[in-house]
Protein backbone atom coordinates (compact mmCIF):
# COMPACT_ATOMS: atom_id res chain seq x y z
CA UNK A 1 0.00 0.00 0.00
CA UNK A 2 1.39 3.44 -0.87
CA UNK A 3 2.74 5.64 1.91
CA UNK A 4 0.38 8.46 2.81
CA UNK A 5 1.48 12.04 3.11
CA UNK A 6 1.35 13.68 6.51
CA UNK A 7 -1.95 15.49 5.90
CA UNK A 8 -3.84 12.35 4.85
CA UNK A 9 -3.60 9.32 7.08
CA UNK A 10 -4.88 5.80 6.65
CA UNK A 11 -6.76 5.09 9.87
CA UNK A 12 -8.10 1.80 11.21
CA UNK A 13 -11.33 2.00 13.22
CA UNK A 14 -12.32 -1.30 14.81
CA UNK A 15 -15.96 -1.42 15.78
CA UNK A 16 -16.35 1.12 12.99
CA UNK A 17 -19.88 0.06 12.07
CA UNK A 18 -21.08 0.64 15.62
CA UNK A 19 -22.70 3.69 17.14
CA UNK A 20 -19.64 5.75 18.09
CA UNK A 21 -17.38 4.08 15.54
CA UNK A 22 -19.53 5.10 12.57
CA UNK A 23 -19.61 8.73 13.74
CA UNK A 24 -15.84 8.62 14.24
CA UNK A 25 -15.45 7.30 10.69
CA UNK A 26 -17.55 10.22 9.42
CA UNK A 27 -15.36 12.71 11.28
CA UNK A 28 -12.07 11.23 10.04
CA UNK A 29 -13.30 11.14 6.45
CA UNK A 30 -14.48 14.74 6.72
CA UNK A 31 -10.93 15.66 7.73
CA UNK A 32 -9.64 14.11 4.50
CA UNK A 33 -8.26 10.82 5.84
CA UNK A 34 -8.73 7.27 4.60
CA UNK A 35 -10.68 4.98 6.93
CA UNK A 36 -10.53 1.21 7.14
CA UNK A 37 -13.58 0.12 9.11
CA UNK A 38 -13.38 -3.31 10.76
CA UNK A 39 -16.43 -4.85 12.44
CA UNK A 40 -17.87 -8.32 12.99
CA UNK A 41 -21.42 -6.83 12.94
CA UNK A 42 -22.43 -8.54 16.18
CA UNK A 43 -23.69 -5.21 17.54
CA UNK A 44 -22.62 -2.91 14.71
CA UNK A 45 -24.67 -2.51 11.55
CA UNK A 46 -23.82 -1.89 7.90
CA UNK A 47 -26.77 0.50 7.91
CA UNK A 48 -24.67 2.87 10.05
CA UNK A 49 -22.08 3.12 7.29
CA UNK A 50 -24.26 2.62 4.18
CA UNK A 51 -23.89 6.30 3.31
CA UNK A 52 -20.13 5.73 2.96
CA UNK A 53 -20.34 2.92 0.39
CA UNK A 54 -19.41 5.19 -2.52
CA UNK A 55 -16.63 7.03 -0.70
CA UNK A 56 -13.31 5.99 -2.29
CA UNK A 57 -11.47 6.74 0.95
CA UNK A 58 -13.60 4.30 2.98
CA UNK A 59 -13.31 0.51 3.12
CA UNK A 60 -15.24 -1.99 5.22
CA UNK A 61 -13.81 -5.35 6.31
CA UNK A 62 -15.87 -8.00 8.09
CA UNK A 63 -13.49 -9.24 10.77
CA UNK A 64 -13.48 -10.24 14.44
CA UNK A 65 -10.65 -8.65 16.43
CA UNK A 66 -10.19 -11.82 18.46
CA UNK A 67 -8.28 -13.00 15.37
CA UNK A 68 -5.07 -11.19 14.29
CA UNK A 69 -5.38 -8.49 11.66
CA UNK A 70 -2.76 -7.53 9.08
CA UNK A 71 -3.26 -4.12 7.50
CA UNK A 72 -1.00 -1.11 6.88
CA UNK A 73 -2.29 2.03 8.64
CA UNK A 74 -1.02 5.20 10.30
CA UNK A 75 -3.32 5.19 13.35
CA UNK A 76 -5.58 2.72 15.14
CA UNK A 77 -8.76 3.43 17.10
CA UNK A 78 -9.97 0.33 18.97
CA UNK A 79 -13.72 0.60 19.63
CA UNK A 80 -14.48 -3.10 19.15
CA UNK A 81 -16.61 -4.47 22.00
CA UNK A 82 -20.32 -4.66 22.85
CA UNK A 83 -21.04 -1.71 25.13
CA UNK A 84 -24.55 -2.21 26.51
CA UNK A 85 -25.35 -4.72 29.28
CA UNK A 86 -28.02 -6.35 27.12
CA UNK A 87 -25.44 -7.29 24.50
CA UNK A 88 -22.27 -7.87 26.48
CA UNK A 89 -24.09 -10.17 28.93
CA UNK A 90 -25.57 -12.22 26.08
CA UNK A 91 -22.21 -13.94 25.50
CA UNK A 92 -19.98 -12.92 28.42
CA UNK A 93 -17.09 -15.20 27.48
CA UNK A 94 -16.95 -13.70 24.00
CA UNK A 95 -17.12 -10.22 25.55
CA UNK A 96 -14.00 -10.92 27.59
CA UNK A 97 -12.27 -12.37 24.53
CA UNK A 98 -13.13 -9.32 22.47
CA UNK A 99 -11.80 -6.94 25.13
CA UNK A 100 -8.61 -8.87 25.94
CA UNK A 101 -7.64 -10.79 22.79
CA UNK A 102 -8.73 -7.84 20.68
CA UNK A 103 -6.46 -5.54 22.67
CA UNK A 104 -3.53 -7.94 22.29
CA UNK A 105 -4.00 -8.35 18.54
CA UNK A 106 -4.31 -4.64 17.90
CA UNK A 107 -1.43 -3.72 20.20
CA UNK A 108 0.72 -6.25 18.34
CA UNK A 109 -0.31 -4.62 15.07
CA UNK A 110 0.49 -1.13 16.40
CA UNK A 111 3.87 -2.39 17.62
CA UNK A 112 4.73 -3.94 14.24
CA UNK A 113 3.72 -0.80 12.37
CA UNK A 114 5.10 1.68 14.91
CA UNK A 115 1.83 3.67 14.94
CA UNK A 116 -0.28 5.19 17.75
CA UNK A 117 -3.28 3.25 19.02
CA UNK A 118 -6.25 4.55 21.02
CA UNK A 119 -8.25 2.31 23.32
CA UNK A 120 -11.91 3.11 23.86
CA UNK A 121 -12.13 2.18 27.52
CA UNK A 122 -15.13 2.92 29.70
CA UNK A 123 -16.46 4.56 32.83
CA UNK A 124 -17.39 1.03 33.93
CA UNK A 125 -13.74 0.87 35.03
CA UNK A 126 -15.00 2.68 38.14
CA UNK A 127 -17.79 0.18 38.86
CA UNK A 128 -20.27 1.36 41.50
CA UNK A 129 -18.05 4.28 42.59
CA UNK A 130 -17.31 5.25 46.15
CA UNK A 131 -15.72 8.52 44.94
CA UNK A 132 -17.84 11.17 43.24
CA UNK A 133 -17.30 12.57 40.67
CA UNK A 134 -14.83 10.02 39.32
CA UNK A 135 -11.27 11.22 38.56
CA UNK A 136 -8.82 9.15 36.54
CA UNK A 137 -6.83 8.38 39.69
CA UNK A 138 -9.74 6.51 41.28
CA UNK A 139 -9.18 2.74 41.04
CA UNK A 140 -12.84 1.80 41.13
CA UNK A 141 -15.25 -0.48 42.97
CA UNK A 142 -15.91 -3.43 40.65
CA UNK A 143 -17.40 -6.83 41.42
CA UNK A 144 -15.07 -9.25 39.56
CA UNK A 145 -17.56 -12.14 39.77
CA UNK A 146 -20.81 -10.34 38.92
CA UNK A 147 -22.87 -10.37 35.71
CA UNK A 148 -21.29 -7.10 34.51
CA UNK A 149 -17.73 -8.28 35.15
CA UNK A 150 -17.24 -9.64 31.62
CA UNK A 151 -17.30 -6.05 30.39
CA UNK A 152 -15.95 -4.19 33.44
CA UNK A 153 -13.00 -6.50 34.04
CA UNK A 154 -12.44 -7.10 30.34
CA UNK A 155 -11.96 -3.38 29.83
CA UNK A 156 -9.80 -3.10 32.96
CA UNK A 157 -7.56 -5.88 31.67
CA UNK A 158 -7.39 -4.18 28.27
CA UNK A 159 -6.15 -1.00 29.97
CA UNK A 160 -3.51 -3.06 31.79
CA UNK A 161 -2.34 -4.48 28.46
CA UNK A 162 -2.16 -1.04 26.88
CA UNK A 163 -0.01 0.38 29.64
CA UNK A 164 2.21 -2.71 29.80
CA UNK A 165 2.77 -2.64 26.04
CA UNK A 166 3.67 1.03 26.45
CA UNK A 167 6.11 0.40 29.30
CA UNK A 168 7.62 -2.83 27.99
CA UNK A 169 7.63 -2.25 24.23
CA UNK A 170 7.29 1.52 23.86
CA UNK A 171 3.95 1.32 21.99
CA UNK A 172 2.45 4.79 21.49
CA UNK A 173 -0.89 4.49 23.28
CA UNK A 174 -3.91 6.59 24.21
CA UNK A 175 -6.62 5.45 26.66
CA UNK A 176 -10.01 7.19 26.77
CA UNK A 177 -12.53 6.33 29.47
CA UNK A 178 -15.86 6.89 27.75
CA UNK A 179 -18.90 7.81 29.82
CA UNK A 180 -22.51 7.35 28.66
CA UNK A 181 -22.86 8.54 25.08
CA UNK A 182 -26.00 9.01 23.01
CA UNK A 183 -27.25 10.39 19.71
CA UNK A 184 -28.38 9.26 16.25
CA UNK A 185 -27.61 5.63 15.29
CA UNK A 186 -28.30 4.22 18.73
CA UNK A 187 -29.99 0.88 18.21
CA UNK A 188 -33.63 0.70 19.19
CA UNK A 189 -33.11 -2.55 21.12
CA UNK A 190 -29.69 -1.64 22.47
CA UNK A 191 -30.77 -1.74 26.09
CA UNK A 192 -29.30 1.71 26.85
CA UNK A 193 -31.43 3.99 28.93
CA UNK A 194 -31.87 6.85 26.43
CA UNK A 195 -32.88 4.60 23.52
CA UNK A 196 -35.19 2.64 25.84
CA UNK A 197 -36.92 5.77 27.11
CA UNK A 198 -37.32 7.32 23.64
CA UNK A 199 -38.68 4.17 22.01
CA UNK A 200 -41.15 3.56 24.83
CA UNK A 201 -42.33 7.18 24.78
CA UNK A 202 -42.78 7.24 20.99
CA UNK A 203 -44.78 4.01 21.17
CA UNK A 204 -47.00 5.44 23.89
CA UNK A 205 -45.82 2.79 26.34
CA UNK A 206 -44.97 3.37 30.02
CA UNK A 207 -41.34 4.37 30.51
CA UNK A 208 -39.47 1.74 32.52
CA UNK A 209 -37.23 2.93 35.35
CA UNK A 210 -35.05 0.49 37.26
CA UNK A 211 -34.70 1.14 40.97
CA UNK A 212 -36.27 4.26 42.45
CA UNK A 213 -35.07 6.52 39.64
CA UNK A 214 -32.68 8.40 41.89
CA UNK A 215 -29.54 6.85 40.40
CA UNK A 216 -27.59 9.21 38.18
CA UNK A 217 -25.73 9.19 34.87
CA UNK A 218 -23.96 11.83 32.83
CA UNK A 219 -24.78 11.81 29.12
CA UNK A 220 -22.45 13.02 26.37
CA UNK A 221 -23.68 13.72 22.83
CA UNK A 222 -21.88 11.63 20.23
CA UNK A 223 -20.32 14.52 18.29
CA UNK A 224 -18.70 15.78 21.50
CA UNK A 225 -17.40 12.29 22.26
CA UNK A 226 -15.91 11.89 18.80
CA UNK A 227 -14.22 15.27 19.12
CA UNK A 228 -12.67 14.16 22.40
CA UNK A 229 -11.34 10.95 20.86
CA UNK A 230 -9.80 12.79 17.92
CA UNK A 231 -8.24 15.39 20.22
CA UNK A 232 -6.76 12.65 22.39
CA UNK A 233 -5.24 10.86 19.41
CA UNK A 234 -3.82 14.15 18.14
CA UNK A 235 -2.42 15.20 21.52
CA UNK A 236 0.77 13.21 21.09
CA UNK A 237 2.60 10.86 23.42
CA UNK A 238 2.51 13.43 26.22
CA UNK A 239 -1.19 12.71 26.82
CA UNK A 240 -1.53 8.95 26.80
CA UNK A 241 -4.21 8.87 29.48
CA UNK A 242 -6.29 7.48 30.89
CA UNK A 243 -8.50 10.48 30.16
CA UNK A 244 -12.16 10.73 31.13
CA UNK A 245 -14.42 11.77 28.24
CA UNK A 246 -17.99 12.55 29.17
CA UNK A 247 -20.41 15.34 29.94
CA UNK A 248 -20.14 16.29 33.64
CA UNK A 249 -23.80 17.30 33.87
CA UNK A 250 -25.39 14.73 36.17
CA UNK A 251 -28.99 13.63 35.69
CA UNK A 252 -31.26 11.28 37.64
CA UNK A 253 -33.17 8.62 35.75
CA UNK A 254 -36.44 10.21 36.84
CA UNK A 255 -35.40 13.59 35.42
CA UNK A 256 -34.23 11.97 32.18
CA UNK A 257 -37.53 10.11 31.80
CA UNK A 258 -39.49 13.30 32.34
CA UNK A 259 -37.34 15.15 29.79
CA UNK A 260 -37.97 12.45 27.17
CA UNK A 261 -41.70 12.42 27.91
CA UNK A 262 -41.84 16.18 27.61
CA UNK A 263 -39.92 16.32 24.32
CA UNK A 264 -41.97 13.50 22.78
CA UNK A 265 -45.25 14.97 24.07
CA UNK A 266 -46.05 11.52 25.47
CA UNK A 267 -48.35 11.07 28.47
CA UNK A 268 -46.45 10.75 31.71
CA UNK A 269 -46.50 7.09 32.66
CA UNK A 270 -43.64 5.51 34.60
CA UNK A 271 -43.12 1.90 35.67
CA UNK A 272 -40.56 1.02 38.35
CA UNK A 273 -38.72 -2.32 38.29
CA UNK A 274 -35.99 -3.78 40.53
CA UNK A 275 -32.48 -2.45 39.96
CA UNK A 276 -30.22 -4.95 38.10
CA UNK A 277 -27.29 -6.50 39.97
CA UNK A 278 -24.21 -4.26 40.34
CA UNK A 279 -25.89 -1.35 38.54
CA UNK A 280 -23.96 1.81 39.53
CA UNK A 281 -25.87 4.25 41.71
CA UNK A 282 -24.09 7.33 40.40
CA UNK A 283 -21.83 8.22 37.54
CA UNK A 284 -20.25 11.59 36.78
CA UNK A 285 -16.89 12.24 35.12
CA UNK A 286 -14.25 14.55 36.47
CA UNK A 287 -13.04 16.03 33.16
CA UNK A 288 -10.42 18.48 34.42
CA UNK A 289 -7.67 16.50 32.70
CA UNK A 290 -9.47 16.55 29.35
CA UNK A 291 -9.99 20.29 29.67
CA UNK A 292 -6.36 21.05 30.44
CA UNK A 293 -4.59 18.42 28.30
CA UNK A 294 -6.92 18.39 25.29
CA UNK A 295 -8.71 21.72 25.45
CA UNK A 296 -11.91 19.66 25.31
CA UNK A 297 -15.27 20.45 26.84
CA UNK A 298 -18.62 19.06 25.64
CA UNK A 299 -20.77 21.71 23.97
CA UNK A 300 -24.11 19.99 23.23
CA UNK A 301 -26.63 20.36 26.04
CA UNK A 302 -28.77 17.42 27.11
CA UNK A 303 -32.03 19.02 25.96
CA UNK A 304 -30.69 19.77 22.46
CA UNK A 305 -29.10 16.34 22.16
CA UNK A 306 -32.25 14.56 23.28
CA UNK A 307 -34.33 16.49 20.71
CA UNK A 308 -31.95 15.48 17.90
CA UNK A 309 -31.97 11.87 19.04
CA UNK A 310 -35.77 11.78 19.27
CA UNK A 311 -35.96 13.24 15.77
CA UNK A 312 -33.69 10.46 14.51
CA UNK A 313 -35.89 7.75 16.01
CA UNK A 314 -39.01 9.42 14.64
CA UNK A 315 -37.77 9.83 11.06
CA UNK A 316 -35.35 6.92 10.65
CA UNK A 317 -37.10 3.90 12.16
CA UNK A 318 -35.47 1.66 9.55
CA UNK A 319 -31.99 2.80 10.65
CA UNK A 320 -32.78 2.65 14.35
CA UNK A 321 -33.87 -0.94 14.09
CA UNK A 322 -33.19 -3.96 16.22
Amino acid sequence: MPQLNESRKRILVTGGAGFIGSHLSDRLLAEGHEVICVDNLVTGSKRNIAHLDDNPRFAFHLHDVTAPLDVAVDEIYNLACPASPLHYQRDPVQTVKTAVLGAINLLDLAMRLGVPILQASTSEIYGDPLVHPQPEGYWGNVNPAGPRACYDEGKRCAETLFFDYHRQYGVDIRVARIFNTYGPRLRRADGRVISNFIVQALRGEPVTIYGNGGQTRSFCYVSDMVDGLVRLMSAGSGAIGPVNLGNPRECTMRDLAQLVLRETAAPESLVYLPLPADDPRQRQPDIRLARTALGWDPSVGLEDGIRTTIDYFRHHPDLAGD
